[in-house]
C-alpha cells in the first residue's frame, strides 16, 4: 500500500512550506463510491474517499486521540471517527461542532487511472 517513489510532481504548498510532491497510490482494488481506504505515504497515515464519485484525502488519525478515520462512517459529506464521533468535513477538514480546521486534507486526483495526492 506504499509507493513513495513514482510519479513526483511538484507544486508549492500552502503558506509557503516548501514544494509539495504528487504521490502516485497503490491501490489493489478501484476505490469505489461510499468507500474509504486507509494508504502509508512517507510514513503517514492518510484517509482516502470516494464520496459520490469524487475523491477525498485527509490525515488518518483523528485530531482528538488518533482514532482510524477511514474506518468511520461516511455520510453528507462528513467522516464520523469511529472511536469518540468526532465529524469532519471531508473536503475542508473542519470539525463539524467547533467549525475548525482540526484534520489536515490534502488534494486528491486521477491521472491516467492512477490515484494520487499531493503531499
Amino acid at each position: 500500500m506504499h509507493n513513495d517513489n513514482l510519479h513526483a510532481t511538484q507544486d508549492k504548498g500552502p503558506h509557503d512550506e516548501g514544494p509539495r510532491e504528487w504521490i502516485s497510490v497503490d491501490l489493489p482494488d478501484p476505490l469505489i463510491d461510499g468507500q474509504a481506504k486507509e494508504v502509508m505515504i512517507r510514513g503517514r497515515v492518510i484517509a482516502l474517499f470516494r464520496q459520490e464519485g469524487n475523491l477525498f484525502a485527509m490525515d488518518g488519525m483523528c485530531a482528538h486521540q488518533g482514532g482510524p478515520i477511514a474506518e468511520g462512517v461516511v455520510e453528507h459529506g462528513c467522516v464520523t471517527c469511529p472511536w469518540h464521533g468526532w465529524q469532519y468535513e471531508l473536503a475542508t477538514g473542519i470539525q463539524t461542532i467547533n467549525r475548525q480546521p482540526l484534520q489536515e486534507t490534502f488534494q486528491v486526483r486521477e491521472n491516467d487511472g492512477l490515484v494520487e495526492i499531493l503531499i
